[in-house]
């Protein structure tokens, strides 16, 4: 029973009581007021307490109303409460099978034919390093064919520094062809696919190699010139396609290791071809064009090993939508038929790639929030480039002929710079997670630089002190120590990594273009500074 409100209580009591009084007056007599009148007052007090009580029954009502309304509000918040409840349970339940499915994906082992595609697929940056090296150690054979060719056009003897000029040609026109390959390089891999790219690329790889081999049978520098920069757009799509192709096909586990294995076959190639240019073998006028030429050979044994591999599956999956063709060729890279957690893995990266839409290069050049990771990513670049590294490579021996070294040592002194260089990227690897990018970065620069002035004053005073030379060695070999610790490969994972999926293609093709300029500057313009400061 709902009790009345305390003013409707009150109200009430108060005309009981005057009902009361008026009834005890006209027992008494006291005011002899007439029964008619007393009568009224009574009915005025019993129309008031009617419309009082109706009032306190609408009030009543409402307050019914509310509570249903509070009720049917508690029975909505409960019934959130329980969908909440599921959903938080169904949460976890996928946390955990995230959880279980990241840790097979951790589990994954390298299997044989995991390792089988990725020596397949090396062997294009092996092409890269041995090009970059080749032409270092048969500089002087070069020159003096480039020599008696113009003898024989012209019928005049060809200066000096315009041999220099030629040969720093020769050197320099393989970056223009790199950074053209490296340009179109996310072209080829998304037309063609990573495999496809690749394959199709040994066509380039071989005919550069070729046309650099018949030099000297057509008694022509400018087929060296064709040739080198046919083999530099070949190396330039091998630096995307490879690591591309090695990333894609890496389980989750192995994908930082194995993208080390990209650097490793760069110096392997570098010191290859630091070997085999020293006289005793090919390092003469006669061999150097097969020296040059032996570049063929990654190219045709890839040709013979890669058909073998399968397309990359993230390649099939994600930009094909071809599913089951993904699947297969998981299966053979697991060795196992377990591979839903992979393709889970592609589906969840399919989709953070549709949730962000790519951007063109312009568009980043002109972004305002990209403009700071881009130019960081830019400088990166130019760091590593015009550090002076490729100097190195290209002249070595000549610098170190210039030192006072006999050429057959110097040659030998070169060989010492692609020893270490292997050495140093195999101890790079464990120190890139514990020390950090920045830190490995700032000081394999800043030893560069103390190296840097060595190697300066070794060159300056090399006339005073007979043992500068010796110097001029150590400081070489130790600037290229700090240079593979650090900014050998450091620039090209910051810039993959300072981008999310959207950005990241054009930054990176941004960053390979820029690499490449400054390599080309490098090769096209160390000559004339050597000379112009008498080194």
């Amino acid at each position: 029973m709902v009790s009345l409100p305390p003013s409707l209580q009150k109200q009430v009591s108060v005309m009981s009581m005057n009902l009361s009084a008026k009834l005890d007056e006209l027992q008494r007599g006291d005011r002899h007021l007439e029964t008619t009148v007393a009568l009224c007052e009574i009915r005025s007090q019993l129309q008031e307490l009617t419309k009082s009580v109706e009032s306190c029954q609408s009030e009543v009502s409402e307050v019914k109303r509310d509570m249903v309304a509070i009720k049917h509000e508690l029975d909505t918040v409960q019934q959130v409460k329980e969908e909440i409840e599921e959903l938080r349970e169904y949460v976890d339940r996928l946390e955990e099978h995230t959880q279980r499915r990241k840790l097979r994906l951790l589990e994954q082992d390298l299997t044989f034919f995991l390792s089988y595609a990725i020596l397949a697929a090396v062997l294009g940056m092996l092409q890269f390093g041995y090009n970059t090296g080749v032409i270092n150690a048969p500089e002087q054979n070069i020159e003096h064919f480039m020599k008696d060719v113009y003898k024989t056009r012209y019928g005049k003897d060809l200066s000096d520094d315009s041999a220099r000029g030629l040969y720093s040609i020769a050197v320099s026109i393989f970056a223009l062809g790199g950074m053209l390959g490296g340009f179109g390089g996310g072209m080829v891999a998304n037309k063609f696919g990573r495999k496809g790219g690749l394959l199709l690329n040994n066509v380039l790889g071989i005919t550069g190699a070729c046309l650099m081999w018949c030099t000297k049978l057509a008694n022509s520098y400018e087929i060296l010139f064709f040739g080198r920069f046919i083999i530099g757009v070949n190396c330039g799509l091998n630096t995307s396609l490879v690591p591309m192709y090695i990333s894609e096909i890496a389980p989750l586990n192995l994908r930082g290791g194995l993208g080390t294995v990209n650097q490793l076959a760069v110096t392997v190639g570098l010191l290859l071809s630091q070997v085999l240019g020293i006289e005793q073998i090919l390092g003469t006028n006669d061999g150097w064009p097969l020296l040059l030429g032996l570049a063929v050979c990654p190219a045709l044994l890839q040709l013979v090993l890669l058909p073998i591999c399968p397309e990359s599956p993230r390649y099939l999956l994600i930009t094909k939508q071809w599913e089951e063709e993904a699947r297969k060729a998981l299966r053979r890279l697991r060795a196992s038929n377990q591979v839903e957690e992979d393709i889970e893995e592609m589906r969840a990266e399919e989709r953070a790639q549709q949730a962000e839409a790519s951007i063109s290069m312009l568009e980043l050049i002109c972004s305002p929030t990209l403009r700071a990771p881009l130019i960081i990513g830019v400088v990166m670049q130019l760091s590593q480039q015009l550090s002076g590294i490729n100097a190195v490579f290209y002249y070595s021996t000549s610098l170190f002929v210039s030192s006072g070294l006999t050429e057959e040592s110097a040659k030998f002194a070169t060989i010492g710079i692609g020893a270490i260089m292997v050495v140093m990227t195999l101890v790079s690897i464990p120190l890139m997670d514990k020390t950090g990018r920045r830190t490995l970065h700032l000081y394999g620069l800043g030893g560069m630089f103390i190296f840097s002035i060595f190697i300066t004053i070794s060159f300056l005073i090399k006339e005073m002190i007979d043992w500068m030379s010796y110097l001029s060695v150590v400081s070489t070999l130790g600037f290229v120590v700090f240079f593979a610790v650090g900014p050998g490969s450091i620039p090209w994972m910051i810039t993959a990594e300072l981008f999310s999926q959207g950005p990241r293609p054009a930054a990176m093709s941004i960053a390979v273009l820029v690499n490449w300029i400054a390599n080309f500057l490098v090769g096209i313009g160390f000559q004339s500074l050597k000379v112009s400061h008498n080194f």
